[in-house]
């Protein structure tokens, strides 16, 4: 089975700004989040084998989710300008290296990744998803896994059916269900206010659906958990909306140009530009060290993976 090995970027960004310490180069111009992102993109190329490589992004106009529902993360802190400027950078870098990557106004990037793995799981093909968002899990079946950085970046652990249905008490296709009813306060969507996360466990466990508890509301027993229901039934369905990845977004996708045999020597020349030498020296196996230079006294990439 060949695998596809599908990159959440925005994720991997993050978690690379806030896992590093804030390097520069010599321009003074923030490079954590690039290094940090083509670490892990080393790492798990290295790991995996993949045949095929891609990376996702968001893009800065609003979504679908936003038009529907105003307040739609809306409580989320304003990015850092050190972040924000190393967007176009990191992109540049999987330009240099030969990756394919995608994105699409309107879309955020988990719809673009639900798309893609659903083409590429429909085609029989292994599907590993690395990112960070638990939003994630919901997509994960018998031929799409999610490769979960741990404790910043250097951990990675992979999540299958039974490693989600142990962490969440609930499977994966459920997951939209239970955040149906629990909402999701990083996302800023209400759910069921006055459910809870057990509770909503409970609910899913016994009926599987939203639309199976709304069917069946004469067999709960709890009259207040029946009240908070009713009250609650459009939040709970917008909230369903709001948490569900779409799997149909129209995008232009070549199989044939996922095709990656390795980083493409025009990444070292980037990485170079910005002084990451450990970098080039890790992902170009150059082993030697001029003695002209001085043992290890780069300041922004000391043996962090």
């Amino acid at each position: 089975m060949k695998t596809l090995l599908l990159i959440d970027g925005n994720a991997i960004m993050h978690r690379a700004y806030h896992a590093l310490p804030p390097f520069k180069s010599k321009d003074g111009t923030p490079t954590n989040v690039v290094y940090g992102f083509i670490s892990m993109l080393f790492k798990v190329f290295n790991d995996f084998k993949p045949d095929y490589l891609t990376s996702v992004f968001d893009t800065p106009e609003p979504t679908f989710r936003n038009k529907i529902f105003k307040d739609y993360q809306i409580q989320r802190p304003k990015i850092e300008n050190d972040f924000i400027v190393q967007i176009p950078l990191v992109k540049k870098a999987l330009d240099a290296g030969g990756v394919y990557r995608l994105e699409k106004p309107g879309f955020e990037a988990d719809d673009l990744i639900g798309t893609i793995s659903k083409v590429f799981d429909g085609n029989k093909y292994r599907v590993i998803i690395v990112s960070g968002d638990k939003d994630i899990f919901q997509l994960i079946n018998d031929n799409i896994f999610v490769a979960a950085p741990q404790l910043g970046l250097a951990n990675i652990k992979i999540f299958d059916r039974q490693e989600v249905e142990q962490k969440l008490e609930v499977s994966p296709s459920q997951i939209i269900d239970y955040k149906a009813l629990a909402g999701d306060p990083s996302d800023n969507y209400p759910g069921a206010r006055g459910i809870g996360p057990k509770t909503a466990v409970k609910l899913i466990r016994q009926f599987e659906t939203i639309e199976n508890i709304y069917s069946n509301l004469e067999k709960i027993d709890s009259e207040k958990i029946k009240i908070i229901l009713k009250k609650e039934k459009d939040n709970v369905y917008l909230s369903k909306k709001l948490a569900t990845i779409l799997d149909n977004v129209e995008i232009n996708l070549d199989i044939e140009k996922l095709i990656f045999p390795g980083f493409n020597k025009k990444l070292k020349d980037f990485l170079e530009d910005y002084q990451m030498s450990s970098l080039v020296n890790r992902i170009f196996n150059i082993k030697e060290v001029t003695k002209k230079e001085p043992a290890k006294k780069e300041t922004d990439q000391i043996g962090l993976f």
